[in-house]
């Protein structure tokens, strides 16, 4: 594995707030994508008492080659969950809360009831804002229903990430489609008034064409928000870094952002899906 550039690195942060996190996170049973798939800004998260919340388990039904949350059969839904991530995030007084999952293509509707089981258990309990991120739910097999169950529930953002540029994107994600996932966002964005977002990573061998072409497929599909990081290799076991971008080539990927049309957006080395969520979403409502 390639060294990282000092500009990748973030240091350990434990403060009272980092473990009051991982405490709550422990009493509830719960799981974040800021620890399953190792993200850089874990400890930035927590000492900010906010964390990416992951349901419906801790391992996926699909394999995607940069992702480092496990492939296996998973375990049935918790029925608890909802009402202890609602729980989770008034003790946590969130604002604005994140809830992301991994793909269950093993469920009727790829996991969407559960999904709108969070949204409404939270809304009984807080005032907290909802993004959610979610997986395509396996709608290229099943039809749109699980989009229009989201509908109903009607978070207050609606996340799927395309990950990558279309040319390496049966690499990336051997399971998915770069199609199924634009038609994803097209249709949360014609069929309701949610703010909608995407992202993708950077450093797997893309082009600035492919990254601009990219950019004009989610400006079509009417995405509202978009984020851009770099790809940082988990393990020997995932694909490797291609290219490491530089600050200054991120400002460039700003000003191609800029040039599509795309108005609200976090770009930077460190940037992840969920990464000064609020913000973005306080910037388009």
């Amino acid at each position: 594995m390639q060294r990282l550039p000092e500009y990748l690195k973030r240091p350990i942060i434990d403060t009272e707030k980092t473990k009051t996190v991982r405490k709550i996170l422990k009493d509830k049973c719960l799981n974040t994508v800021c620890d399953g798939a190792r993200c850089p800004n874990k400890s930035e998260c927590y000492s900010h008492n906010t964390a990416t919340f992951l349901i419906m388990g801790n391992v996926c039904t699909r394999n995607c080659k940069y992702c480092n949350i496990s492939s296996a059969k998973p375990l049935p839904l918790d029925k608890e969950e909802p009402k202890h991530i609602a729980e989770a995030i008034k003790e946590l007084k969130l604002k604005f809360a994140v809830i992301t999952s991994v793909t269950r293509d093993d469920l009727p509707d790829g996991g969407a009831e559960h999904f709108k089981n969070c949204i409404e258990e939270i809304r009984k309990l807080c005032n907290s804002k909802i993004e959610i991120l979610t997986p395509d739910f396996g709608i290229n097999r099943i039809g749109t229903f699980p989009l229009d169950t989201i509908i109903k529930a009607h978070p207050d953002v609606f996340n799927h990430n395309i990950e990558t540029v279309k040319r390496l994107f049966k690499t990336v994600r051997p399971q998915g489609s770069y199609d199924v996932s634009i038609e994803v966002l097209k249709y949360i964005k014609k069929n309701s008034d949610i703010i909608t977002k995407s992202g993708l990573m950077v450093g797997l061998g893309e082009t600035y064409d492919e990254i601009e072409e990219t950019f004009a497929d989610l400006k079509s599909a009417g995405v509202d928000i978009v984020t851009v990081g770099q790809y940082i290799q988990p393990s020997k076991a995932h694909l490797e870094v291609c290219k490491y971008y530089t600050p200054e080539e991120f400002e460039t990927l700003k000003v191609i952002a800029s040039k599509i049309g795309i108005k609200n957006y976090q770009i930077s080395p460190l940037v992840r899906s969920s990464y000064k969520a609020l913000q973005s979403w306080e910037n388009v409502s």
